[in-house]
This record gives structure tokens, sequence and C-alpha cells, in this order.
């Protein structure tokens, strides 16, 4: 279980055990964590939110998995977005995919179908790769500069290296970055990344490659 947040592991836990899927339930919280699990225990399905996970981009993900030849994988999150299905799907067919906000029934059956090394595409992520469902875009009420702060934060770089980058201050960067939470009305960075996709502030294709 790649998954950061505590409820979904304590749910996922409880659908194997309540389904009889797995005799063993192991944690990673790293990669390094998750390449040697793999190691050790080459058969396993692995649930990941991608999101969540220290993944550093897209293609690294696709290659810990190429090398895990024989782990069945499922994509596990609250959002995915249409160029990152896509791109990871077209890459790699192998992988399933359930959102967490699907019917109990549909996560059920991607557990079982990556225990039985099938894949699982659910219908919310189906309808996404059609094309049938596009995220709502979300009113824009940063400025310029908080557009262009929160683009570097959605790359993974923290305040000080913004500031370097900018020749801003640290204390000048920080003030846009408690500015963009407070209009966006989040708490954390990755409800702001999420902001920035459906606005249309970042593009998928920067953010994930």
């Amino acid at each position: 279980m790649a998954d950061n947040q505590d409820i979904t592991r304590e749910g996922v836990i409880s659908l194997l055990k309540e389904f009889r899927l797995s005799e063993k339930f192991v944690e990673v919280k790293t990669l390094k964590e998750l390449q040697h699990k793999l190691s050790l225990y080459p058969n396993s399905v692995v649930v990941l939110d991608y999101t969540l996970f220290n993944f550093s981009s897209q293609q690294q993900m696709l290659i810990v998995k190429e090398k895990a030849k024989d782990s069945s994988w499922i994509l596990f999150s609250d959002e995915l977005g249409e160029h990152f299905l896509r791109h990871a799907l077209l890459t790699d067919p192998s992988l399933s995919v359930v959102m967490k906000h699907d019917a109990k029934t549909e996560i059920v059956a991607a557990l079982q179908s990556a225990a039985y090394n099938t894949v699982y595409i659910c219908d919310s992520a189906e309808q996404i790769l059609k094309g049938n469902i596009l995220p709502a875009r979300v009113p824009d009420t940063l400025t310029a500069s908080e557009r262009s702060i929160l683009q570097e934060i959605a790359l993974g770089k923290t305040t000080k290296e913004i500031a370097w980058e900018k020749n801003l201050s640290f204390h000048t960067v920080n003030s846009h970055r408690k500015n963009i939470f407070r209009k966006l009305k989040v708490n954390n960075v990755q409800e702001a990344i999420k902001y920035a996709f459906y606005a249309g502030i970042i593009d998928l294709s920067d953010y994930y490659i």
C-alpha cells in the first residue's frame, strides 16, 4: 500500500480482510521502501496514490513498475487528469485505475482483478479517457505573481528555491504562498496543485513529465 493517507490505508485493509483478498499487507511511505518491498515480494499487488506518494515524475513511477514485472498495480486516487491517464495507460496498459470516490463495489472489483493479475479501469476513468467528463474550471482569483508562484510550487520547488530563482526575498515568496492558500481556501500544497490543474494555471504534462 503506497498511500500516505491514514483513512485510505485503513479502508483498503478492511476491504482486503472482508473479501479475503490478501494474506499479507505491507505499507510503504517512500519510494525506497516500495522498491525494497517489491524486491522481497515480486508478485505483490501495489495500491498507489500517485498524487500523495514521493515519485519525482510519472516516468519514474512507470520505470519502477516496469522493473517489477510480476507485480500488479492499481492507481487509486482522488483525482487523475486526462493527460496523466492517457500517458500512463498508453505506456503501460497493465495498470488498473479506480478512484477513491468510486462505489465500494468498484474498488473491490479493482482489488479482485489485481489479485488475479487482470486489468480493471473504473467507469469514471473510462469517461475521462473518452473525453466525456472534463474537470470544471475554478474561477481564478490569483494575481499574475501568485499564479507564477503557484506554478513553481506545483513543480515541487520550495519557498527558498523559488525566492532564489526569482530574485525575491524568502518573506515575499512566503507571503505569496499564504495569500494563494487563503484565496483558494486550501490548507496544503496538494489542494493548491489541484486548483492549478482545474484553473489551467499549470498543465499536467509540465507537472508529471
